[in-house]
C-alpha cells in the first residue's frame, strides 16, 4: 500500500528549513527571516510532521540536515528557487534575461568575468563562488543556471540530472613576489623552488601540488592556512612564500607579484555544468571556451 504524506500549502516552512541548513542555526534564520526563534521552530517542526520524518537534528551549537534532511534539503533549495522564479515572473511579465552563474573561486578572478564581458547584448547576471561539489548542486537544484568548476582532486561528482562539458585544460603555474630571486625568469622547474615555503588555500591545489613534487623525488614545506584564493596571492605579495596557481588566473593578479610557467605542470580541466536542455545558455558556454 503508497504511503502518502500531507502536502504543506506554505512556502515559509521550506524556506525556513533551507535557510536552517544553510545558516546552521534557528536564531540566524529567524533574525534573517524577521520571524521570532520559536516561530521558525514551529514552522520546520510543521514541515517535519507533513513529511512524516525528522529533518534537523538539534545541537548545543545549532543544528544539522538529519539523513533523511539531506535527502529532502535539494529538492527543498529547487522548490524554493523555482518559487523565486516565479515571483519575479509575476512581479514583472516580461523580465529581462537574467542568468545566475556559479564558479570557483580561480574561475571568478578572470575566467568568467571575461567570458561574460565577450556575450553579444549581455544578460543580467549574478554570481556565487563555492566548490566544486557544492557548485554542482545548486545546479542541479535550480539554484544556478549555470557553473564553472574543474576536475582537482578530489576530481568531478557524476550526477545524471547535471551536463558537464570540458571547457579547456588549464596548467598550474607558480605565483612569487616581484623582488624574488626568480622573478624574471619566465619557466621555472619545481626543483627550482624546493626550498620554498609554499602557502595553499584549497586540498585540491595542495594534491597537485604534492604530485609534481613526488615525480621529483622532493618534499615540500607546505601550510594550507588561507581559505581564499585572493588571500594566498597576498601573502605571496608580502614575501611570505611562494604558491601553486592555475594560469587562468593570470590577466586578474596583482602587480607586485609574477606568474611563472611551470617545467612538467600539473593540467587541470574545466567545465561548465548546466542542467541538460540549456540551449539558452549556449552563448555564454562559447564565451568561456573562447577565454582568450
Amino acid at each position: 500500500m503508497p504511503v502518502t504524506h500531507a502536502r504543506p500549502t506554505s512556502l515559509a516552512p521550506w524556506v525556513a528549513f533551507v535557510e536552517a541548513c544553510r545558516a546552521g542555526s534557528l536564531s540566524a534564520v529567524a533574525e534573517a527571516l524577521g520571524y521570532t526563534q520559536s516561530a521558525v521552530s514551529r514552522q520546520i517542526a510543521t514541515l517535519e510532521r507533513d513529511l512524516g520524518a525528522r529533518l534537523l537534528a538539534r545541537e548545543p551549537r545549532g543544528v544539522r540536515p538529519t539523513p533523511a534532511g539531506a535527502a529532502v534539503l535539494p529538492h527543498a533549495r529547487s522548490l524554493v528557487a523555482e518559487a523565486d522564479r516565479a515571483a519575479r515572473a509575476a512581479a514583472a511579465p516580461a523580465p529581462a534575461p537574467h542568468v545566475s552563474v556559479g564558479a570557483v573561486q580561480s574561475a571568478a578572478m578572470a575566467l568568467v568575468p571575461g567570458a561574460l564581458r565577450r556575450v553579444p547584448d549581455p544578460p543580467s547576471w549574478s554570481m556565487l563562488t563555492d566548490s566544486t561539489d557544492r557548485l554542482i548542486d545548486r545546479v542541479a537544484g535550480g539554484e544556478l543556471d549555470l557553473a564553472v568548476v574543474t576536475d582537482a582532486p578530489p576530481g568531478l561528482p557524476t550526477r545524471r540530472d547535471v551536463l558537464l562539458r570540458h571547457l579547456f585544460a588549464d596548467p598550474m603555474s607558480v605565483v612569487v613576489p616581484d623582488n624574488h630571486r626568480l622573478a624574471r625568469r619566465r619557466r621555472v622547474s619545481i626543483a627550482d623552488l624546493a626550498d620554498e615555503y609554499w602557502i595553499e588555500d584549497n586540498a585540491g591545489s595542495e594534491a597537485l601540488l604534492h604530485q609534481l613534487a613526488a615525480r621529483y623525488d622532493l618534499t615540500l614545506r607546505v601550510d594550507r592556512s588561507v581559505g581564499a584564493l585572493m588571500i594566498k596571492v597576498a601573502l605571496v605579495a608580502a614575501g611570505h612564500g611562494v604558491a601553486l596557481v592555475p594560469r587562468s588566473v593570470g590577466p586578474a593578479l596583482r602587480g607586485d607579484v609574477r606568474l611563472l610557467a611551470l617545467r612538467d605542470a600539473p593540467r587541470r580541466g574545466v567545465y561548465v555544468a548546466t542542467r541538460p536542455g540549456r540551449d539558452d545558455l549556449s552563448r555564454l558556454v562559447t564565451a568561456l571556451r573562447a577565454r582568450h
